[in-house]
C-alpha cells in the first residue's frame, strides 16, 4: 500500500501542476483587464498598478513566480479586493460553504441511501415507484427554482424561517439552503444505490446465502448493501467536492457569503489570484476524495485492491 499511496501522490502532484498551468494561461489569455473600470486610469496610473502585482514582466515570468508561491502556499494578493490575500479570501468565507457542504452530502447519503434500499428491497411496488419519481424530481427541478419556492413558502407565507441571510450559521437560517443544496444529491444517490441493491439482490451469493437460511437483516446489512454501495463511493468524492467549494446558485438566493459568489464574482473581474485559489483548493479537493473513495472501495471489496 505505500507504494501504491505514493504513486498516488505523485500523479496527484503532476495533475494539479497540469490544472494550474492550464488555469494561469487560460486566464492571461482571456480578454479584458482587473483594472479596466468605468473610469479610464491614466497610462501612468495604470503602469505603476500593474508593476506593482508584477503583470508588467513577460507571461513566463509571471507563471515560474506563481508556482513558487503556490509551492510555499501562498497564492498571492487580490487584484480587486484591497489589501487582501487570497488565502485571507479562502480563510473568512470557506467555513460557511464548508458547513453547508458537509451537512447537505450528510443528508443527501443518509436519505438517498435509505429509500434507496427500501426501493430495491420493495421493487415495482407502489413505494418503488414514488422512490423513482422523486429522484427524476429532483434531479431535474433547479436549485434556482427549488430555492424562491422555499422562500416563498416558509419565508415569506409561514414565516417560519428567514429568507436570507447567515447569521453565524444560525440552524433556522441553514434548513432552507441545506435542503436546495441535498435534493438533486438524495435523488442521484437514491437512484445510485437503488440500482446496486438490485443487481446485489440478484446475484449468486445472496441466493447461497437464503439458501443457508441466513435472515433478510443480516443478508440486507450484512452482504447486499456492502455491494451496493459500491457505486455510491465512487460518486461521492467528486460531489463531495463540489459541494464543499460553494454553490453560486443557493449562496446567492440566500444571500451566503460563500466561495461560489466570490468565484463567479473574481472571474467577471479578471481577479486572477483569486479564481486560481478557488480552482487549486477544488482540484485538490477532488484528488484527495477521489483517493479516500479508492481507499474506500477497496476496503469494501478487497478484490479490487491495487496493492
Amino acid at each position: 500500500m505505500p507504494r501504491f499511496l505514493l504513486r498516488r501522490l505523485i500523479g496527484a502532484i503532476i495533475t494539479l501542476w497540469v490544472v494550474i498551468t492550464i488555469a494561469f494561461f487560460m486566464m492571461r489569455a482571456a480578454p479584458g483587464s482587473p483594472f479596466d473600470t468605468d473610469r479610464r486610469l491614466p497610462p501612468e496610473i495604470r503602469k505603476n498598478v500593474e508593476a506593482k502585482f508584477g503583470l508588467n514582466q513577460p507571461l513566463g515570468v509571471q507563471y515560474e513566480q506563481y508556482l513558487a508561491g503556490v509551492a510555499r502556499g501562498d497564492f498571492g494578493p487580490s487584484l480587486k479586493y484591497r489589501d487582501k490575500r487570497v488565502i485571507d479570501i479562502l480563510e473568512e468565507n470557506y467555513p460557511v460553504s464548508l458547513k453547508l457542504g458537509l451537512s447537505a452530502i450528510i443528508i443527501a447519503t443518509l436519505a438517498g441511501g435509505f429509500l434507496g434500499v427500501v426501493a430495491a428491497l420493495r421493487q415495482n411496488q407502489p413505494i418503488d415507484g414514488l422512490t423513482v419519481a422523486v429522484a427524476i424530481i429532483g434531479v431535474t427541478i433547479p436549485s434556482f427554482v427549488t430555492g424562491p419556492l422555499l422562500q416563498w413558502l416558509f419565508g415569506s407565507t409561514l414565516g417560519v424561517l428567514p429568507i436570507a441571510g447567515w447569521d453565524g450559521g444560525a440552524a433556522a437560517n441553514m434548513i432552507m439552503p441545506v435542503t436546495v443544496l441535498s435534493l438533486p444529491q438524495i435523488a442521484i444517490i437514491a437512484r445510485l444505490t437503488r440500482a446496486g441493491m438490485i443487481e446485489a439482490l440478484g446475484s449468486n451469493y445472496i441466493r447461497t446465502a437464503r439458501a443457508k437460511g441466513l435472515s433478510e437483516t443480516r443478508i440486507v446489512t450484512g452482504h447486499a448493501l456492502r455491494a451496493a454501495i459500491l457505486p455510491l463511493v465512487a460518486y461521492l468524492g467528486p460531489a463531495c467536492a463540489g459541494l464543499l467549494t460553494g454553490s453560486l446558485v443557493v449562496e446567492r438566493i440566500f444571500g451566503l457569503p460563500g466561495l461560489g459568489k466570490f468565484f463567479v464574482v473574481s472571474a467577471l473581474q479578471r481577479d486572477y489570484p483569486v479564481v486560481m485559489g478557488m480552482v487549486i483548493v477544488y482540484a485538490a479537493l477532488i484528488l484527495a476524495l477521489n483517493l479516500a473513495a479508492d481507499m474506500a472501495h477497496a476496503a469494501l471489496d478487497p478484490g479490487t485492491r491495487p496493492w
